[in-house]
C-alpha cells in the first residue's frame, strides 16, 4: 500500500464513520487525494493526513442536502420530568 492508497482508504473509512453515504465518502476520498497531490507544504509538521481529512470533511458536508444537515444539527432533548 502506497501513501495515496493509504489516504484514500482511511479518509473513506473516517467519512463513513461520520455517517456520510458511500458515494459522498468516496468523493471525499478523491478530493483528499487531489489536495494531497497539489499541496506544497502542510500546516504543521507531520499533519498532512489531518489537513486532507479536514478538506474531505468540508467537501462532504457541502454535498449533503440541506434537510440532512438540519437533522444532524438538531438537538434532541430528553423530556425532563417535573418536580411533582
Amino acid at each position: 500500500m502506497n501513501h495515496i492508497e493509504f489516504i484514500e482508504k482511511h479518509v473513506r473509512e473516517e467519512l463513513l464513520k461520520l455517517g456520510f453515504s458511500l458515494g459522498v465518502a468516496q468523493g471525499g476520498a478523491f478530493q483528499a487525494i487531489d489536495m494531497y497531490k497539489r499541496m506544497s507544504q502542510v500546516s504543521r509538521k507531520g499533519k498532512i493526513f489531518d489537513d486532507v481529512l479536514r478538506h474531505a470533511k468540508l467537501w462532504a458536508e457541502k454535498q449533503q442536502v440541506s434537510a440532512d444537515r438540519f437533522e444532524k444539527r438538531k438537538v434532541k432533548r430528553n423530556a425532563q420530568p417535573g418536580l411533582f
